[in-house]
C-alpha cells in the first residue's frame, strides 16, 4: 500500500484503537503499533458521559458494548456522617452516560478494530524512531530484535502518559507528580447488601481524600476507586497494593461506616501515582501529532480522561480527512488545527479536574459551607454546570 494513504498509530489502547477506527473510516489505511505481547484485560471502571459514547456509537460499537451500565443518578455523599448531599438525574441524555469495564471498551475496540480489512494491529512491536522527508514519514518499528521501516503521510502518538513519541518529539516535556495515589479494586456485588448495588454512581467526599464506587460488568461487578495523598510515585497505573495500608487510612480519617464498608470489601487492591501532563503545550511536530495521555494526561476527578482521548480521535481524523489530498503541507496544517481546536476544551477540563480535587477533600467548616452551597444550587443547576461537558459535538 503507497505511504499516501497509511498512517501510524502508536498505542493500542482507547484512544490509539479509536483513533484508528475514526481514520480508517475516512479512507485511510492504519497501522497500529502496540509493544505489549497482548492487549491484557487491566484496568478497572471507566465513566463514559454523553460526548465520548455518542462518537463509540457513532463508529458502531454499540453492539459490543451490552455490559455497559447506564447509571440513575450520581449520588455526592458526605463520607463523615454519611449523609447524601444531592443526587443527581442522568436520564434525558440524547447520548448514554456509560460505566463500563476498561477492559470491556478495550475489547470492543479490538475486535471492531480486527474485523476491519484496513487496520492492521500489531502486537509486540513498538515505535522507535521517525525521520521526515518530502513524501512524508519514515517510520522505524522494532519487533524482537527486528527492526523495520514503514512509509507513512503521518505518525499519531497514542501511548500514553509515558508517551515514546512525544519524548521522541518534546524529550523536555516530563509527566509531573501530583502528589495523589488513586487505589482500585472491584468486588461483585453479591457481597454488599442491595441498597447499595443500585445504578448509580457514588462520590464520598472526606477530609483530603474522596471515594468513588459503581457498578460495572453488567451491574454484577462494583468498581471502588480511592484518592489519597502520598509520596510513593513510580511509573505505572496497575501495581499491587496493600489493602490494609488504603483500609487504615479511611479509619484513621474517621469515615463513616459504608463507604469503610466498601473500602473492606475488595479484595485486590491496585494503585497507580496520579501523573499530569500539561495541555498547553506543542501537539504536533510537521506530519506528527499527540492524543489523549500523551499529550493531555489529566487528574481523573472530572471523570474524562478516556473521554478526551476518544474525542481526539474523532476531530483528528475530520481535520485530517479534510485536507487529505491536498499534500503534506496541507497535512501538517490539519494537525495544527486539530491542536487549536482541542486545545481549550482540554485545559478547561484539565483546570476544572484540578478544581474538583480540591473541593472533594476540604474538611471541617470548609466541608460543612461546600455541602451547603452544594444543596442550596439544587440537581438541576448542579446538572446544568455540567452540561459543557456533555454536550459537546464534533
Amino acid at each position: 500500500m503507497a505511504a499516501s494513504r497509511t498512517i501510524i498509530v502508536a498505542g493500542a489502547g482507547i484512544g490509539g484503537l479509536t483513533a484508528s477506527l475514526a481514520l480508517a473510516r475516512q479512507g485511510f489505511r492504519v497501522i497500529v503499533l502496540e509493544k505489549a505481547e497482548r492487549l491484557e484485560e487491566a484496568g478497572a471502571g471507566l465513566q463514559l458521559s454523553p460526548n465520548a459514547s455518542r462518537v463509540l456509537i457513532d463508529l458502531g460499537l454499540k453492539p459490543r458494548l451490552s455490559r455497559a451500565v447506564t447509571p440513575e443518578a450520581i449520588c455526592l455523599m458526605n463520607a463523615t456522617n454519611g449523609s447524601e448531599i444531592a443526587r443527581l438525574p442522568l436520564a434525558g441524555k440524547d447520548a448514554p452516560y456509560w460505566l463500563i469495564h476498561r477492559a470491556d471498551l478495550q475489547a470492543a475496540l479490538r475486535d471492531e478494530v480486527e474485523s476491519h480489512s484496513d487496520i492492521e494491529l500489531r502486537l509486540g512491536c513498538q515505535f522507535e524512531d521517525v525521520s521526515p522527508h518530502a513524501k512524508g514519514l519514515t517510520v522505524v518499528q522494532r519487533s524482537g530484535p527486528t527492526r523495520q521501516q514503514e512509509l507513512a503521510v503521518a505518525l499519531i502518538g497514542a501511548d500514553g502518559i509515558w508517551s515514546t513519541v512525544r519524548h521522541h518529539l518534546l524529550p523536555e516535556a516530563q509527566p509531573r507528580f501530583s502528589g495523589l495515589i488513586a487505589w482500585r479494586g472491584t468486588l461483585d456485588t453479591t457481597q454488599l447488601p442491595r441498597e447499595y448495588t443500585s445504578r448509580r454512581v457514588q462520590l464520598w467526599m472526606g477530609p483530603d481524600a474522596h471515594l468513588v464506587a459503581y457498578p460495572i460488568s453488567g451491574a454484577r461487578q462494583i468498581n471502588v476507586v480511592a484518592i489519597v495523598p502520598g509520596q510513593w510515585n513510580r511509573p505505572g497505573w496497575s501495581e499491587p497494593g496493600d489493602g490494609n495500608e488504603i483500609k487504615s487510612a479511611f479509619v484513621a480519617a474517621g469515615w463513616h461506616a459504608i463507604p469503610r464498608m466498601l473500602v473492606s470489601a475488595v479484595d485486590g487492591w491496585r494503585r497507580w501515582a496520579l501523573f499530569t501532563v500539561p495541555g498547553g503545550g506543542q501537539w504536533t511536530d510537521g506530519a506528527m501529532a499527540l492524543l489523549g495521555d500523551a499529550a493531555h494526561a489529566m487528574l481523573p476527578f472530572a471523570a474524562q480522561g478516556a473521554a478526551m482521548a476518544i474525542e481526539d480521535a474523532a476531530v483528528l481524523a475530520k481535520c485530517i480527512a479534510e485536507r487529505q489530498n491536498e499534500g503534506p503541507a496541507a497535512l501538517s496544517a490539519a494537525l495544527q488545527r486539530y491542536a487549536r481546536l482541542r486545545r481549550p476544551r482540554v485545559t478547561r477540563i484539565q483546570r476544572s479536574a484540578r478544581q474538583a480535587g480540591r473541593i472533594y477533600h476540604l474538611g471541617g467548616p470548609l466541608a460543612a459551607a461546600r455541602d451547603l452551597v452544594i444543596k442550596a444550587m439544587g440537581p438541576k443547576r448542579m446538572l446544568s454546570r455540567q452540561n459543557w461537558i456533555y454536550d459537546w459535538r464534533i
